[in-house]
């Protein structure tokens, strides 16, 4: 007996939302300030409404629109058919399975497809697949195809695609940040080891029919397998032998999907040009022309202002960057609760982090509120746990709240053994307490954080040594394990699953290992009943604010800057904005 997906994991698809190519509730790293952006949908009637009096709430959550529009740039005004987005610069990681950071993955969305997608309320809806069907014992996943969908280059899309994709996941060479072996495929431990040709548990009944058999399901199984984004066999498969992906990697610059938009060029550092896809299958794109225009967090706001870009997503939410945007008075201003959250990440690796000690005596001896306050004003908070409020599973019960405390943290680095010398700086067995912080430049989080956190760890006896790089050249830091302590944020989904923490964790990046947390995060995934799941993360999130895997710094507001002549964007916390891209228009 077969019955829908829809109705037979309805409990679990409320709570649980797409995971992209991550198998985990952390997404993605950004490099602060927002980065997952959203908003409200809206649109206006006209182009020529009436200047309305500049908003003068001082709410910190909603949607401020545009107050006079007579005031918008000319430069924007004359892109008739062209929009342009500002944003960090991606690394050029233009393949679903190998991206990394926000800014990757907001290319890849407007590029690829996947047979489910997210709602704004973070529950699901069919998007390639015309039906997806289960089995009574939820070990057999069936999905429909909807007919009629083609890839940029005019090829029909088959099952056989989807197919095709799941064997890059499966295969030995794979290194992306998805942990596939996980989802249960039967024959796929199989093929990884070279064993078979063929994943055993996938067939192809038509080429619009696809099975998918598994060994077990778990509370993610919807999403692992229903989130796939679908690449062509006949385009990346030209290079694909078993066992290496090194032909595949070679289009990662030159991506081939099926998604609203394709791409022209990039131009790294500049910006990413996209052209719209007039077959997409939900409608051709109402604006011809995209692009991703790489903007800092010195010029993004100048360029809005002078009509340069249309839209910012990384405008740092301050209590002045808000004033400054009503100021422009053209600019629909978003700001809602960050599926996200900041952190400072310790290498595990190293002997001094090593000690909790002395993870929890960084935690209490750092002004976290000082420089969160300082950043964000009232758009931000503190946070204990790796989790942001609008999850299900955040908890506050049984919390540490790590307030600032030298003296506390003094005593915790004398009782680890690190022990202030004649200069001032503690040592221990003959090191010195020494940390090399790799940081972002031009990043205002930054350059709050640094100067707090040099005064605050001299006074603990530790000298801070901060080199400020590229974003992009810190995640490389981070992935080779060549840092110290860095700070970075991640974007979140609701399910709380993800592999940051897990011990060998394919995001795991720190070196972090805590058997209690691994035995907790497996078992919450297989629990399928949300409350029972919601008391394994709350034991679990207790016993990392114990623990301290970073220094968990803030949840913030998001912040969309939008000129108001785009209308048309279905964004929330749980749906980016490239999800709509092809619903936007420019108001004539």
């Amino acid at each position: 007996m077969r019955k829908t997906m829809w109705g037979f994991l309805s409990l679990v698809l409320v709570f649980t939302l797409i995971l992209s190519a991550c198998s985990g509730g952390e997404k993605n790293k950004n490099a602060e300030t927002p980065k997952e952006t959203n908003s409200t949908n809206k649109t206006k009637e006209t182009s020529g409404e009436k200047p309305k009096e500049a908003e003068k709430s001082t709410a910190t959550e909603g949607l401020i629109e545009a107050a006079d529009m007579s005031l918008a740039p000319q430069a924007a005004a004359n892109r008739k058919d062209t929009m342009i987005i500002g944003m960090t610069d991606p690394k050029g990681i233009f393949n679903p399975l190998f991206m990394e950071t926000t800014y990757d993955y907001y290319v890849n969305y407007a590029l690829f497809d996947s047979f489910i997608a997210v709602k704004p309320d973070g529950t699901y809806e069919n998007s390639l697949a015309d039906k997806v069907d289960v089995s009574e014992d939820g070990l057999k996943y069936t999905y429909h195809l909807k007919p009629g969908i083609t890839f940029t280059d005019g090829t029909p899309m088959t099952v056989k695609d989807y197919y095709f994709t799941l064997k890059m996941y499966m295969d030995k060479s794979y290194d992306g940040q998805s942990d596939p072996l996980s989802w249960n495929i039967k024959g796929a431990k199989e093929y990884n080891e070279g064993k078979s040709k063929e994943i055993s548990g996938v067939k192809i009944i038509d080429d619009q029919t696809v099975e998918v058999n598994l060994t077990e399901f778990t509370a993610l199984t919807p999403v692992e397998l229903g989130g796939v984004y679908i690449l062509p066999e006949h385009y990346y498969g030209k290079e694909y032998k078993q066992g290496s992906l090194d032909g595949v990697k070679k289009l990662n610059a030159k991506p081939l999907g099926s998604g609203q938009y394709k791409l022209v060029s990039y131009s790294p550092g500049q910006e990413v040009v996209f052209e719209a896809n007039d077959k997409y299958f939900l409608g051709a794109p109402k604006v011809k022309n995209l692009i991703y225009k790489t903007t800092t967090d010195t010029t993004n706001m100048p360029m809005l202002q002078q009509g340069e870009t249309d839209m910012e997503e990384g405008i740092s939410v301050s209590e002045d960057n808000v004033e400054a945007l009503k100021e422009m008075g053209f600019v629909d201003i978003n700001l809602l609760p960050n599926n996200g959250y900041g952190y400072i990440a310790f290498n595990h690796k190293l002997k001094k982090f090593q000690d909790v000690k002395v993870r929890q005596a960084l935690t209490y001896g750092l002004n976290r509120k000082e420089i969160v306050e300082g950043i964000y004003g009232p758009y931000a908070n503190v946070i204990n746990i790796p989790e942001s409020t609008v999850s299900w599973a955040h908890t506050d019960e049984n919390i540490e709240k790590y307030d600032f405390d030298l003296e506390k943290a003094k005593s915790l680095l004398d009782e680890a053994g690190w022990k202030v010398g004649k200069d001032g700086i503690r040592e221990k067995d003959g090191e010195k307490f020494k940390i090399n912080f790799s940081a972002t430049a031009d990043n205002p989080v930054v350059d709050a954080l640094l100067p707090i956190m040099t005064q605050n760890y001299k006074e603990l006896g530790i000298d801070i040594v901060a080199e400020t790089l590229d974003f992009n050249a810190v995640m490389d830091k981070s992935n080779t394990g060549d840092f110290e302590m860095y700070f970075a944020a991640w974007g979140l989904t609701p399910d709380p699953d993800n592999t940051v923490y897990i011990t060998k964790g394919s995001q795991n990046d720190y070196g972090y290992s805590n058997p209690k947390v691994d035995e907790l995060m497996a078992k919450g995934k297989k629990t399928m009943e949300v409350e029972q799941r919601k008391q394994i993360y709350k034991e679990m999130y207790q016993e990392m604010n114990k623990d301290l895997p970073v220094i968990f710094m803030y949840q913030r507001k998001n912040m969309l800057a939008i000129n108001g002549r785009l209308d048309g964007f279905d964004i929330s916390p749980y749906k980016d904005f490239p999800f709509s891209l092809y619903q936007v228009q420019v108001a004539q």
